[in-house]
């Protein structure tokens, strides 16, 4: 299945839950990918906000899944027909030309990747927590959602999806991908929001994030570290 121009069909698929307030910006950033070709699908898990009668308004598909974004993404995933999914959190934003940088990507024997990631926001330090973050993924073959990921159809139904845990779902699908081929790293920058951290606090959700991947990599619950997270 190719698109005009010899490009992979993409399908982006959205978990959203109560993000009504930052839809409008979305949608404009995604209307032109959707003229493009692109296929695109948000799937909401509960929104008591609007948020999928807003996206439905837009014209855009929308899903309807119990609430948790492993099982959003799994939902979308399973409602979409592209051969290559996107995986986009509804406050970031993709590179200019991203299917083509994707197409590209995939065009050997490589079955799935990610973008490298700046977070907006005032804190110096967002900028170093991006730097690191890209750096990390290089090293480790490891994506985080943050960094927009990607991957062939056919390896995504291969490991089953996302384990539908309620933390760290994006690492366990990179180590389940990782089989099969090591990722591709674009980098070019997706844009996220760092509202996680200027709401928390940079350095207190630093220590956080590296002590939920610590404790992660040690073997704890994935239900046990979502409790600490919250």
């Amino acid at each position: 299945m190719r698109g005009s121009g010899g490009e992979v069909n993409i399908s982006i698929i959205i978990p959203m839950l109560n993000e009504a307030a930052q839809l409008p910006d979305l949608f404009a950033h995604l209307l032109p990918l959707q003229r493009a070709g692109c296929e695109i699908v948000f799937v909401d898990g509960g929104s008591t906000d609007a948020s999928p009668e807003l996206a439905r308004v837009a014209g855009f598909q929308v899903v309807m899944s119990a609430c948790g974004r492993a099982r959003q993404m799994n939902a979308g995933a399973a409602a979409v027909s592209g051969e290559v999914l996107l995986f986009l959190h509804a406050d970031t934003r993709l590179p200019q030309g991203a299917p083509h940088h994707i197409a590209q990507a995939l065009s050997g024997a490589v079955l799935w990747g990610r973008f490298d990631v700046c977070i907006t926001g005032r804190p110096f330090m967002l900028r170093v927590i991006a730097h690191m973050m890209n750096w990390r993924s290089c090293l480790s073959g490891i994506a985080t959602g943050d960094q927009a990921m990607f991957m062939r159809r056919e390896v995504f139904l291969r490991v089953q999806g996302f384990p539908e845990q309620p933390l760290m779902e994006d690492i366990e699908l990179s180590k389940r991908l990782k089989t099969f081929s090591q990722p591709a790293c674009i980098h070019h920058c997706v844009n996220t929001s760092g509202r996680r951290w200027e709401t928390r606090g940079v350095w207190p959700t630093i220590f956080l994030m590296w002590r939920l991947r610590w404790a992660y990599w040690r073997g704890a619950d994935a239900s046990e570290l979502a409790g600490l997270y919250r």
